[in-house]
């Protein structure tokens, strides 16, 4: 089966817009691909330097995707340098259970349309724990774990690994070896039409196998 991996950073906005686009390729492949999503923590000198700055990125990108609303840039606090905490959660939610997009969701909602700031691990729990009912005790508790910070440490690297510098990334692979990322694209097309690509070869190889069996050992 077809495998897309989305990397990802809760509060990103560009993986925000990217959100309609992700959810539609889940609706569309139900049954056919596996979806599954890996944080990739950004560095500290790729976050805004001020809440203006925010605001001229939400500007830039909310013109780009001709979105009816702009983003709220009430999250961000001077102070906090990187926002480590939003992905931690999203994290440690999967661990209790919530393995779909909720959790996250919830995060990137609390704070670019309602700007509250997640940055606290306090307020990115409360979030997520009255989007899924978690207990918001267990949450804080295992978001602060170390195995937690160890595995978006690790998929982090596998983005960088990539060779890529945008979120969204998304990466689709086969069954016989074949891959395409996209980096930083936000639409559809691009990546359903991969996605038809790998799914096309695989079928074909299985055809093959099924006609001739498989490749002679000698």
């Amino acid at each position: 089966m077809v495998k897309v991996t989305y990397y990802l950073e809760v509060i990103s906005s560009w993986c925000y817009w990217a959100e309609p686009m992700w959810a539609e390729l889940k609706r569309r492949y139900e049954g056919k691909v596996e979806f599954g999503w890996k944080i990739a923590q950004m560095p500290a000198e790729t976050y805004p330097v001020s809440k203006s700055q925010c605001e001229w990125f939400y500007r830039r990108s909310g013109s780009i995707v001709r979105s009816p609303f702009r983003l709220n840039s009430g999250w961000f606090e001077s102070e906090i340098k990187t926002y480590v905490m939003p992905n931690l959660v999203a994290e440690a939610a999967r661990d209790l259970g919530v393995t779909d997009d909720r959790a996250r969701l919830a995060i990137a909602n609390a704070a670019m349309r309602e700007g509250k700031k997640v940055g606290r691990l306090e307020m990115a729990a409360a979030a997520v724990s009255e989007a899924t009912g978690l207990d918001s005790a267990k949450l804080t508790e295992r978001a602060q774990s170390r195995e937690i910070a160890n595995r978006c440490e690790v998929t982090t690297k596998e983005f960088h690994a990539l060779q890529v510098t945008q979120r969204p990334t998304f990466l689709i692979e086969n069954g016989i070896g074949d891959r395409a990322v996209f980096s930083g694209v936000v639409k559809i097309e691009p990546l359903a039409t991969a996605i038809d690509a790998l799914m096309a070869d695989e079928a074909a190889y299985a055809s093959w196998t099924a006609h001739f069996g498989a490749v002679p050992v000698r």
